[in-house]
């Protein structure tokens, strides 16, 4: 686990590498870099208990409990002003047919009598919304199949909420040509129902809201959805019975302020904030800071925007062929936008045509994303080695589809993951086995020589040759696989599949920590196992420090995800297998 501990350096020892020697390898004395060698395990240390402060700050940021209230699903009410004003509308640039949007909030031009704003409940079997009038802006989203928490299992994960301070809502409506000519997500509908439950055998639920203008124009805009998809199809309905042309470009957009929460010196960043793919840019992020500093102003077709959360995310997916002009913009009061907007769409009279783009409310399901649109599963961030972590994900899924426990399948991924690094393990092992069977002698040299560390060298330098050892031996094979647990550790604390899962008796969620602390000590047992396995440093003060490791890494775990300190648990008990037994064969081999 830990290459401090594994690679066999000596101190007092330096190496250069020269080809021509039998295994490739020529071993020289090199005084002036001694002191480096002197240092090198304790250099090792304290960047692994760097690194160990990382990962445990990531894992507060994520699983921390925040100092707030858990969300409450209220009953269905007027909602709150979010969003109004000219901010708040995109404004497209002046185009001959499409003049720039409407200034201040459209009252209810249907029937100029001021409508007020109404809120309609919507329920499928993973969704339950609600669904404003004003605008048909889905201002809250609650995910049926996702508690809040275990001690909690009737709160339901709230996505999407109107109050502050953590305002997450998705706004959608037209650009008109002139004030009162198109419904932004300002504009007043009307609706015959206010309630739609998605009951046994219905699979699919339509809610329509309508806006007439006052020369004819009407406008449905309906919301469909269906049975077991967090996809929602947003879709206009414009029949121009005027004696004029009607030009207007619909647009999506998400509007949330930064995420707040406790805070402490022992935090660090977790990325929540806007993204957007596009063919020529990719995967991009466009964090809050950002947003605020300058305004996002490309165009594109094929792609996609959203605001990322850990596990969760809402996306705005305009239609594949269609150019968006994709934006973004920072409001008074700390809110935030990302959207984008379509072309102009001309209707003639009498004529009727349909706008449409689908917005996704859910979790971070890859392989549902991958089949909405090109790119979207890439919001499940798992940074620079998403190309190693997404195969790691797909063979652990593939495990736990054959054996129906997320904590069994990490102990048979991490089975076959040691078996692929077999042989590199095996190199790395025989180095240490015979570093640690020379360390009597290499104790005696110290103890002959003292300061002297010229000879000191030049002496151990001879007994390498002699033996055919190679120091470095033992941390090559190592640094390989580094990038495989790294990639494997942000499979297991990003993969929303692995939320809330249960393993065994007091494990009843992976994502959190282990309750009663067993398998954290489990893993610095196993720790301390593998230190006594390993050849142990000549100078003693790096020796306590290298045997303060497994207390160290067991205060960090104790707070990590019980899904990854099982694996960690797992690697260590095969390694000290293995490590054992090429010791033993090689120990007894020089008797």
């Amino acid at each position: 686990m830990v290459c401090g501990t594994v690679c066999g350096f000596r101190s007092n020892v330096s190496y250069g590498v020269t080809p021509g020697m039998k295994g490739g390898w020529i071993r020289y004395l090199n005084p002036k870099k001694s002191s480096f060698m002197d240092n090198l395990r304790l250099i090792l240390f304290f960047t692994l208990a760097f690194l160990g402060l990382l990962l445990y700050q990531a894992w507060q940021q994520d699983y921390g409990t925040p100092n707030q209230s858990p969300p409450k699903e209220a009953e269905s009410s007027a909602p709150p002003a979010v969003g109004v004003g000219t901010a708040s509308v995109p404004t497209a640039e002046v185009k001959a047919d499409l003049p720039a949007a409407a200034t201040t909030p459209d009252p209810g031009a249907a029937d100029g009598k001021g409508l007020a704003s109404e809120v309609i409940a919507v329920e499928t079997d993973l969704l339950k919304l609600e669904i404003s009038t004003q605008g048909g802006t889905v201002q809250k989203a609650f995910l049926l199949d996702y508690p809040d928490s275990l001690e909690q299992p009737d709160m339901k994960v709230e996505l999407l909420s109107p109050s502050e301070p953590d305002i997450f809502i998705a706004q959608s409506g037209l650009i008109g040509s002139e004030k009162g000519k198109a419904p932004s997500h300002e504009a007043i509908y009307r609706t015959e129902k206010h309630t739609y439950r998605m009951t046994e055998g219905v699979d699919e639920l339509v809610i329509p809201l309508v806006w007439t203008s006052a020369d004819g124009v009407n406008i449905t805009k309906q919301f469909m959805l269906r049975r077991g998809s967090y996809l929602v199809d947003v879709r206009y309905q414009i029949e121009n019975r005027s004696d004029e042309s009607w030009a207007a470009r619909d647009y999506g957009q998400l509007q949330r302020t930064e995420p707040g929460g406790s805070a402490s010196g022992f935090t660090t960043y977790t990325y929540t904030g806007g993204v957007y793919y596009t063919p020529k840019d990719k995967y991009e992020k466009v964090d809050f800071d950002e947003m605020a500093k300058k305004a996002l102003k490309i165009e594109s077709d094929q792609g996609w925007l959203a605001m990322i959360q850990h596990y969760f995310l809402s996306a705005w997916i305009p239609p594949k062929e269609q150019i968006e002009h994709y934006y973004t913009n920072a409001l008074a009061g700390g809110k935030y936008l990302i959207g984008s907007y379509s072309p102009s769409v001309t209707v003639a009279p009498g004529e009727t045509k349909i706008l449409n783009r689908e917005l996704y409310i859910g979790p971070k399901l890859q392989d549902q994303l991958e089949k909405i649109a090109e790119g979207l599963e890439l919001t499940v961030d798992y940074g620079w080695l998403t190309v190693i972590a997404k195969p790691i994900f797909w063979l652990l899924k593939t495990i736990n589809d054959w054996v129906g426990n997320w904590g069994w399948s990490i102990i048979i991924l991490t089975l076959l993951i040691k078996a692929a690094f077999f042989k590199l393990s095996e190199t790395s092992y025989k180095s240490m086995a015979n570093m640690r069977k020379l360390t009597p002698r290499l104790q005696a040299m110290k103890d002959r020589f003292g300061d002297d560390k010229q000879r000191l060298n030049q002496a151990m330098m001879e007994m390498y040759k002699k033996e055919k050892v190679n120091p470095l031996g033992g941390c090559l094979p190592i640094l390989v696989q580094i990038p495989v647990f790294i990639a494997l550790y942000w499979v297991l604390l990003e993969s929303v599949e692995l939320r809330q899962a249960p393993w065994i008796l007091w494990i009843e969620s992976l994502s959190e920590k282990d309750p009663y602390f067993i398998l954290p000590l489990i893993m610095g047992v196993s720790m301390f196992v593998q230190q006594k396995l390993n050849p142990a440093p000549l100078d003693p003060m790096q020796a306590k420090i290298m045997m303060s490791l497994p207390f160290v890494f067991t205060i960090f775990f104790a707070f990590f995800p019980a899904g990854l300190v099982l694996y960690w648990v797992v690697n260590n008990i095969i390694s000290i297998a293995q490590q054992w037994y090429i010791t033993r064969k090689i120990e007894q081999s020089a008797n």
